[in-house]
C-alpha cells in the first residue's frame, strides 16, 4: 500500500528502543515506557499554500531522521507498519 500525505503533513516511522528500560532491579512494562520521539521519514507532503497561493516546499525529506514532540501526530497502521502522521511544524530537529 502506498500512503501520500496532503499539504505540509509527514508521515513518520517511528524508531524503537532497542534496550530495555531498567531502573536498579526493577523493569519498566511497556505500558509505563515514554513513546519514541525519534524516527525516519516514510513519505511527505507536497508542501503548503500561502495565502496568495504559492506552495512553499518541505525542509523535511523522505528517509531523514527526525526528532518530533511527544504528544505530536496520529498514530495509525498502514499493513504491518506502525506510523504515525504529523505536520511539519510538529518536527523539531533532523537527526544526522
Amino acid at each position: 500500500m502506498n500512503i501520500r500525505p496532503l499539504a505540509d503533513r509527514v508521515v513518520v516511522k517511528p524508531l524503537d528502543e532497542q534496550a530495555e528500560q531498567k531502573r536498579g532491579s526493577i523493569i519498566i512494562p511497556d505500558t509505563a515506557k515514554e513513546k519514541p520521539s525519534q524516527g525516519e521519514v516514510y513519505e511527505v507532503g507536497p508542501g503548503r499554500k500561502t495565502e496568495e497561493g504559492k506552495l512553499v516546499a518541505l525542509e523535511i525529506k523522505k528517509g531523514d531522521k527526525v526528532l518530533y514532540s511527544k504528544y505530536a501526530g496520529t498514530e495509525f497502521r498502514l499493513g504491518d507498519e506502525e506510523l504515525m502522521i504529523m505536520r511539519e511544524s510538529d518536527i523539531l530537529a533532523v537527526i544526522n
